[in-house]
Formats: structure tokens, C-alpha cells, sequence
């Protein structure tokens, strides 16, 4: 019997997933079957290819079995009616998160499929398997759901979930991938990684953990070191860990540290990307400390999505503290380790007042790396898909191509599009309110965590106590006859959050910056470079900046915010750089500005300082690379400044000066 299996992923800067979950198929099958020699599993599908070569390389399968997901699934369903028209005997079994839970509508609109699994799908896949040919036994097994011959409907409850997960063989000290690798030996591949299985929070945007029922579940910590050494071994060096709450396990200090100890002594993994757990202030710091110490990671997800309490009550996530969030912002920042907040817009009950005011927060309590501005879209099996829920809380939705951010447009001649269900608006957020939001969301990434701005927003926030929001809110007010660079600049806004209301791209698709898709803000940043109206920007920011504040603090020393741009403007990395720069200040700006960032009193002084910028260091005279390693590679620590040297001109050294 001829297996085919297929996860197809989506590639990330020619790097490649290694399509883990139907490893885990195959080595379950492999050492369970009553006789494992009759399966003969076939090369599997793991990225993305036109449709016609990935049916030529399945069309000898007699069976064939998909994992899917959102960024998937499309594909894998045409790919799916394809075979099934060149073979019609062939077995299409269909399993993973984008498989509805009640999947009748589905199976009946894809008559390609004869069977679904639900959950997880070990055991389920060897049952199919050991029972084939015979498809009526499928009808009364656990954990599937189809169509049969006579048109009636079957979905069966669940299987029992596996508690002892050492039960299911692990793909990499099987060897399960070692053909996939020889065969493709010039392939750059990121591995994706399980410690456990489950979710106990119930965020009703999520399949997580209505998918998982709660309970969590554990591989065995020496099988996690052995695999931990076959990353290393294999020189895998970006890892994804899949389990929803890394750090939930008193373990999970001891997986972090040995993760640390291999990159240590052999350089791999390079970098490991774990989720959070919720409510454990101290595991989570320390996992992530290590982690971060290690350098495998770019910066800590403190993904709390609302701070809203109505909203966390819609969304159940009223559980989760956010207490836990605010604490772990303040001891990272303390001990200078990166984070970068996670918030959804358009989440039900949230408006724009409230999500301002939450960001405000944020960053009143240290948030000045990043906070990642995510729309929200429905996925099949969350509480939020249910027409009942979507209904209660008006929201609209509306079909959106799924763009990866950063990624390149790459057009196969046989392909199909995924698409998603992207939440547009909701009653408590109208559709205008919903644009507002997106051009607050983009102009404070811009202004921000770009860093384009950041240094005059925290000095006037400091010496003032204007707050964040309308300081951002009087740049989107911009008047068009006297600051027209700035209202361009939200006219784009503008433009991009409409058009993403009727269906166009999250991201801005640029042939002349890199071929990629940019988030809007970062489109603007290298826009201003390339068109060489950076100096023109801070003109009329600076201008802006100081009128917003006399309006309403008439006495303030406008020459210290006059200085504070005139610096920022300095920092920001630009390329084709002619030579380094020097810069005198009547105040300590940077002293006060990194006390800040380090969530330490800040004490601005009147002292001359001299601040020396090497610019020349590292020139950029290629605006292409300019574009990859500043711009978007710089976007989970906001690398975007040059990293100055300061020193008070004292009464000794002032003549030289």
C-alpha cells in the first residue's frame, strides 16, 4: 500500500518547515501496525509547489493523508479533487486544525475527501490504515467523520487523547526525516517542536484549547534532551516550539537551560521561538531569561491582545492576569532583555477609545521596543467562528488573501490563493472606527518602535506629561496645507486601512524594496529613505511636535525638544552614509532616554554633552540590504538607530570643542 502524506508549509527567507506532524503519522504507523511492512510511505509534500507536480509525485499513492491549516488549506483541497479525478479509487483522509469540528457543510462541499480526523490523529491514522480496504469499518471508528457511499452522515465522537506521549515514536530519532534531507541536501530547514500537548485557557479567538480539551500532556524530558542534540547535530538553527505555554512545566527551566548549553557547545539551535505561558510571573521570566541570555531569541512576546476588561471578558481571557504582563514587562526592561507586546484589533467589545488607552498603558509601563498591532481573523474551530458569537458582538468580517508579513510575492502558474476570514469591524468598533484604530496602530509604529520619533515622544511625555496617544493622535491630524509630508503620510494610512475593509492585502507589496510585502509603517520608513525626504520629515515632526506642546504648556523649554529631534534624526540608520557625526547638546538627552528604555528614574540635566555617532562602522552602500537587515531584520528589537557614545564636555575638554 502506497502512502502519500502532505503538510505543506510556507517558506520564510528560503528557509523550509520540517513537516513534523506527518512525521508523526508515519513513525506511529511504523512501529504499531499489526504488519509495518505493507506500508510503503511515499516522499512527503512539505512547501509549497505548483498543484500539477505535487500530483504527479502522489498519483501512485493509494491512500493520502493532509494536514492542514489556514495557510494551507486551499491548496491541499485542490490538490486533494485533482487526485481524486486522475484516480478516483484513491483514499483522501483529511485531519488538523482547519478540518471544522462539525465538519458536515465541509465534507459535503469537498467530495475529494472521504475521511475526516479529528483531534489528534495517531491513532485515529493507523486505524484507517490496518482497516484498508475496507471503508465501511471506517464508519464506526472513533475520531472521523464522512460521507458515505448512501449520502447519510457520520461524525463520531473523539478519540481518547494519548497521556502518555512517549507512546507516539519521535520523527527525528527515527530517522523519519533523514530521506527528506538527503534528498534535498542544498534545503535550509526549521524544525518544529512539541515538549507537551494542551491549553487549559479558552481565548475564544483560538483552537488551541477547545482543540486540546485542557489537560496538558507531557513528552518525557530525556527523549526531548536526545532531540535536542539531533537539532544540534543536524545543524538545525531556528527551532519552533508548538506547545501553546511554554514555561506552564516546573521542567521547562531545565529544557531551557539545555537548549542554551547545546547552542553554547555547538552553536545550534541558533535560535528557539517559544509561546508564553499565562499567570506564571516567575517560570516565564526565568525560561525566557535563559533563553534570552542564550540568544535564542530576539525579543520576549508578552502577548496579553486586550487590556480591556470587557474585552477579556468576551474573549475569556478575564483569567489571565494582566498583572502577570505588566510585572514581566517591568523585570525585562530592568534587566535590559527585550520584549515586544502582542494586541489584536478588532476584538469584540474593545473600541477605539479603549484599545488608545491600553496602548497608552503599555507604554506608560515601559513598552518602548515593540508591540506587534495584529488583526484579527476567525479561524474554523475557535469559539469566535460560531455565527451565534460573531452575531452577539456585530462583528463583520471580510475574505482577505493571507500575506505573510516580509514575504515575497512568488506567483506559481498553478497555484490557489489562501484566504482568511479578517474581522473588519464590530459594533463597538464601526467601520470608520476600525480604519481610525489601523492609522493610530501604523502612525505609533511609525513614530515609535520604528524609533524614527521616539526620543522627542519620551522627552515631552517626561518634562510635560502629555500623554503618548495625543501626541500620536495630533500627528494624524496633521493639516495637510502646513504639514503636508505628515498628512501624506496618513492619507496612506488611511488608504491601506480601507482597502484592507474591502478585501486588499494586510501588508504593502513593494517590487522596488526588496520584493516583499512591508507592514505600512516600515513601507513609509523606507520610502522616506529612498525618495530622500527624511529631512523634510523631521522638519515638519519637529514643527508639529513643538506646536501640539505650546498649546498647551506655554512655558516649556522648547529648545530641549528642538534638540531631542535634531538627535534622533542624527541616530536613524541610513545608508550611503559620507561620515560619521557630532553633535553637541546643551542636556543629557541620551542619559535620559536610556533611562528610560531601562524603566529607571529619569532626571533630565542641563549639562553639555558631546555625542560622537560612527556611522561609517558599518556603511550600508547597498540600499537593498540597507532594506533586509535594518528595516526588517531590525524589527523585533527595533534596530534602527546607530548606537552613539556620549560624554559631558567639561570645563578641561570645552576648548577643544
Amino acid at each position: 500500500m502506497n502512502v502519500g502524506l502532505v503538510q505543506i508549509n510556507n517558506s520564510f527567507s528560503g528557509q523550509n518547515y520540517l513537516p513534523y506532524s506527518i512525521a508523526l503519522l508515519q513513525t506511529y504507523v511504523q512501529k504499531f501496525a499489526t504488519r509495518p511492512e505493507r506500508y510503503r510511505f511515499l516522499t512527503p509534500l512539505y512547501k509549497r509547489v505548483r498543484i500539477a507536480d505535487a500530483v504527479e509525485a502522489l498519483k501512485d499513492a493509494d491512500l493520502v493523508g493532509f494536514s492542514t491549516y489556514v495557510w494551507n488549506g486551499r491548496i491541499s483541497l485542490e490538490i486533494a479533487r485533482r487526485l481524486k479525478v486522475l484516480k478516483p479509487g484513491m483514499v483522501i483522509v483529511f485531519g488538523g486544525p482547519h478540518v471544522p469540528d462539525q465538519p458536515e457543510a465541509f465534507l459535503r462541499a469537498n467530495p475529494q475527501i472521504d475521511v475526516a480526523v479529528h483531534n489528534e490523529g495517531e491513532r485515529t491514522f493507523l486505524k484507517l490504515l490496518d482497516a484498508w480496504p475496507d471503508r465501511d469499518a471506517w464508519a464506526s471508528m472513533p475520531g472521523i467523520s464522512m460521507v458515505r457511499p448512501d449520502g447519510s452522515f457520520v461524525r463520531n465522537p473523539n478519540i481518547d487523547r494519548v497521556r502518555d506521549l512517549d507512546e507516539i515514536p519521535s520523527p527525528f530519532l527515527e530517522g523519519a526525516f533523514d530521506s527528506i534531507m538527503a534528498a534535498n541536501p542544498d534545503e535550509s530547514w526549521i524544525g518544529l517542536w512539541e515538549t507537551n500537548r494542551g491549553c487549559p485557557f479558552r481565548c475564544t479567538f483560538c483552537d488551541w484549547g477547545s482543540a486540546t480539551a485542557g489537560k496538558v500532556t507531557k513528552f518525557g524530558e530525556e527523549r526531548l534532551f536526545r532531540e535536542v542534540d539531533w537539532f544540534a547535530e543536524k545543524k538545525i538553527e531556528y527551532i519552533f516550539c508548538c506547545d501553546a505555554n511554554f514555561g506552564i512545566q516546573k521542567r521547562d527551566v531545565d529544557i531551557a537551560y539545555y537548549v542554551a548549553d547545546a547552542k553554547k557547545a555547538t552553536g545550534y539551535p541558533v535560535a528557539l521561538s517559544v509561546q508564553n505561558t499565562k499567570n506564571a510571573t516567575e517560570r516565564a521570566y526565568l525560561t525566557q531569561k535563559i533563553l534570552s541570555d542564550a540568544g535564542l531569541n530576539k525579543g520576549v512576546a508578552l502577548s496579553m491582545q486586550s487590556v480591556d476588561m470587557t474585552t477579556l471578558e468576551a474573549i475569556k481571557r478575564d483569567n489571565i492576569s494582566l498583572g502577570t504582563y505588566m510585572e514581566l514587562q517591568r523585570r525585562f526592561t530592568r534587566d535590559k532583555v527585550e520584549t515586544y507586546s502582542d494586541l489584536i484589533l478588532g476584538l469584540p467589545g474593545e473600541t477605539y477609545e479603549s484599545f488608545v488607552k491600553g496602548v497608552d498603558q503599555l507604554m506608560e509601563n515601559g513598552q518602548h521596543n515593540r508591540i506587534q498591532f495584529n488583526n484579527l481573523s476567525i479561524l474554523p474551530n475557535a469559539e469566535m467562528g460560531a455565527p451565534s458569537y460573531q452575531a452577539k458582538y456585530g462583528m463583520v468580517t471580510v475574505e482577505s488573501k493571507i500575506i505573510n508579513i516580509h514575504g515575497e510575492r512568488i506567483e506559481l502558474d498553478d497555484d490557489v490563493p489562501e484566504v482568511q476570514d479578517l474581522v473588519i469591524a464590530t459594533a463597538a468598533t464601526p467601520l470608520a472606527d476600525w480604519r481610525r484604530t489601523r492609522v493610530f496602530c501604523w502612525m505609533t509604529a511609525l513614530l515609535h518602535f520604528d524609533k524614527l520619533f521616539q526620543i522627542p515622544l519620551i522627552l515631552a511625555h517626561g518634562i510635560s506629561g502629555i500623554s503618548y496617544r495625543d501626541m500620536i493622535e495630533a500627528f494624524m491630524a496633521a493639516d495637510p496645507a502646513r504639514f503636508p509630508l505628515i498628512a501624506g503620510i496618513n492619507d496612506f494610512f488611511e488608504s491601506e486601512a480601507r482597502s484592507i475593509q474591502q478585501g486588499g492585502s494586510e501588508y504593502v507589496f513593494s517590487k522596488d524594496y526588496l520584493n516583499i510585502y512591508w507592514p505600512a509603517d516600515e513601507y513609509i520608513f523606507v520610502k522616506l529613505t529612498a525618495e530622500g525626504t527624511f529631512d523634510a520629515f523631521y522638519a515638519e515632526a519637529g514643527r508639529l511636535l513643538a506646536e501640539t506642546l505650546s498649546a498647551r504648556y506655554g512655558s516649556l523649554p522648547m529648545e530641549v525638544i528642538d534638540e531631542a529631534v535634531r538627535l534622533n534624526h542624527a541616530l536613524v540608520n541610513q545608508p550611503f552614509a559620507t561620515e560619521n557625526r557630532t553633535i553637541r547638546l546643551r542636556y543629557d538627552l541620551l542619559g535620559y532616554w536610556h533611562a528610560v528604555r531601562n524603566g529607571e528614574q529619569a532626571l533630565l540635566r542641563e549639562v553639555p554633552v558631546l555625542v560622537e555617532i560612527d556611522r561609517l562602522g558599518k556603511r550600508y552602500d547597498d540600499f537593498q540590504k540597507w532594506c533586509r537587515e535594518i528595516v526588517w531584520w531590525g524589527n523585533k528589537k527595533g534596530a534602527y538607530l546607530y548606537s552613539p557614545t556620549a560624554k559631558e564636555i567639561t570645563p578641561e575638554l570645552a576648548g577643544h570643542y
